[in-house]
């Protein structure tokens, strides 16, 4: 034979070869008639395989689904082979059977059971035979959030009580119950411990439960302060449990200010005003907040604020917070508000705090007037709070906020004293519509009730962070509500565009108004590496006034975190 027939010859061969190796078997599987198998072609099965092996192990698969489905005495008869490509196996199903009846010991938790409709006094419970495997698995995790977390389930003296329905013991086999004796911090080793006890509420000695713990660890994004860094770790060993949480500190320093300018009407000059909003966060790794606040407006107005929140004080539920704050009006009159407040968190969003608040006003003009006087009040306050943050948002890191406080106290002066009660409430929402596009509402306002009233101490309201449009606090009343509204729109993940629409109504009873107001306009934001740069045009007007201009307030802020 020639050299290239000879070649040819091996070429051939290798790819019968490679045919031969290649060839596939099929499997055709019936039941003993057509009801069985339509059955078993309803529960479904593969029907090609590579070798003879996997085709095997493929019927006793399906035996299994079926016992699982009920045919607890199915059984594969004969398994014949039709031609080189053609396996037939034949299975007989059996009746099948809907019911297990599973009995218990008295040394079982039969609360566990509690999603099951049964009668604990007879020692058993049914299941669709269906639901047993789900069910099991379910009841094995119940068990081991009991603080044994390798305790395992068996069925054992399983047998037929009747055609429709079989029977089992149920036998727990459990381990040492575990708890947790060692909780250790990763990351951020100097994480407040208190947050641990209190906001968390993870505690050594407490009954181990891994998915209770994880859902415990997930609190940490609620904080501004700290974040997880992965899912926590659990070291076994024969006499103790140690959990392992890993933490990281974020930057949460906040300094916030912004600078506004517009005509003044009578000078027809450029007047500026702005603002000083610092906060440090949790530098002394306690969780605390340390605020200072300065504003001064262009009519000539100052506000300082001084605020410490000192939450888990002493490492117990009990948090504090103290303050005082410091207002001017030009050369008319000081006041100056101390207050402290004892608060509880709740829970994660929730906070209640019961406070005392003291103001002392001074009338800086020569003489006393019916309006304008020196006078002292104080009232006991009750206040609630409650957030919802999305810190995954950098632009919008606070989804909800509601904030409620009252007061009940009494006013005195040279006149007499006079009983007095008010209500503040600061409350926003962004319904986000999509990725790109959100709705932000906002309602503030507050209420002062007395027999009569001073003009200092009425409510100072309106400009950026209240009616848009208006001068910073140029608005007086000892009864308001400002409905703000924003729709915003995501250019990108850093820029975002919205429109201003305003509404407001206040009542002032020393000079018997009763009034409502509108501010319209546009704004935008900007997130940069020094922080969240903001800007809004906006205009206000009165019910019966008209839109001018010249009245346009422009506000330029900037937020930023250190």
């Amino acid at each position: 034979m020639p050299f290239y027939s000879r070649i040819i010859f091996i070429i051939f061969l290798l790819i019968l070869s490679n045919q031969g190796k290649a060839q596939s078997i099929n499997l055709k599987i019936s039941g003993e008639n057509d009801t069985s198998t339509k059955t078993i072609d309803s529960i479904g099965y593969i029907k090609t395989f590579t070798n003879y092996n996997g085709l095997q192990t493929e019927i006793i698969l399906l035996k299994e689904k079926l016992t699982q489905q009920g045919f607890i005495d199915s059984s594969i008869e004969n398994i014949t082979k039709q031609n080189d490509t053609l396996f037939e196996a034949q299975l007989v199903l059996g009746n099948k059977i809907d019911n297990i009846r599973i009995y218990y010991d008295s040394t079982f938790n039969s609360a566990l059971l509690s999603s099951i409709h049964h009668n604990t006094e007879d020692g058993f419970f049914e299941l669709n035979i269906i639901e047993l495997e789900t069910y099991l698995k379910n009841l094995n995790s119940r068990i081991a959030e009991q603080g044994d977390p390798f305790s395992t389930l068996q069925l054992i003296n399983i047998s037929k009580s009747s055609s429709e329905l079989i029977s089992a013991d149920l036998e727990v086999v459990t381990n040492q119950k575990r708890r947790i004796d060692n909780i250790i911090i990763k990351g951020y080793e100097k994480f407040p411990k208190s947050y641990l006890k209190h906001f968390m509420k993870l505690k050594t000695g407490k009954s181990f439960n891994l998915n209770a713990i994880k859902q415990k660890i997930e609190l940490l994004n609620e904080l501004r302060f700290a974040s997880k860094i992965k899912e926590p770790e659990v070291l076994f060993t024969q006499d103790s449990t140690t959990l392992y949480i890993y933490v990281e500190k974020i930057k949460t320093n906040n300094f916030d200010g912004f600078l506004g300018f517009g005509t003044n009407e009578n000078t027809n000059k450029i007047e500026f005003d702005g603002y000083l909003d610092l906060r440090l966060i949790n530098n002394l790794n306690y969780g605390e907040t340390l605020s200072l606040f300065y504003k001064s407006d262009e009519i000539d107005q100052q506000t300082i604020n001084v605020d410490a929140d000192l939450p888990y004080l002493f490492g117990s539920p009990i948090g504090l917070q103290v303050g005082l704050n410091l207002f001017r009006k030009d050369s008319t009159f000081l006041n100056a508000k101390q207050y402290a407040e004892i608060n509880y968190q709740v829970n994660a969003q929730q906070k209640i705090g019961i406070g005392i608040t003291s103001t002392t006003s001074t009338n800086l003009l020569e003489n006393d007037t019916d309006i304008l006087n020196d006078y002292k009040s104080n009232y006991y306050t009750l206040h609630y709070n409650y957030t919802k943050p999305q810190f995954y948002d950098p632009l919008f890191p606070v989804n909800f906020w509601f904030d409620f406080s009252s007061g009940f106290g009494n006013r005195s002066n040279e006149v007499g004293k006079e009983k007095q009660n008010v209500f503040t409430l600061d409350t926003y929402k962004i319904f986000n519509l999509n990725n790109k596009n959100s709705i932000y509402t906002r309602l503030n306002g507050a209420t002062l009730t007395s027999d009569n009233y001073l003009d200092n101490e009425l409510f100072r309201f309106g400009g950026i962070n209240s009616i848009r449009g208006f001068e910073e606090n140029s608005l007086v009343a000892n009864l308001y509500g400002v409905l703000s509204t924003e729709y915003r729109y995501r250019l990108s993940s850093t820029i975002y565009v919205h429109s201003v629409l305003d509404a407001a109504y206040f009542e002032n009873k020393l000079t018997n108004t009763k009034e409502k107001l509108y501010g319209f306009g546009f704004g935008l934001g900007l997130l940069t590496n020094a922080g969240l740069f903001r800007l809004n045009y906006s205009s206000g007007k009165t019910e019966n006034q008209q839109f001018k201009l010249s009245d346009s307030k422009v506000h330029i802020s900037l937020t930023a975190t250190f």
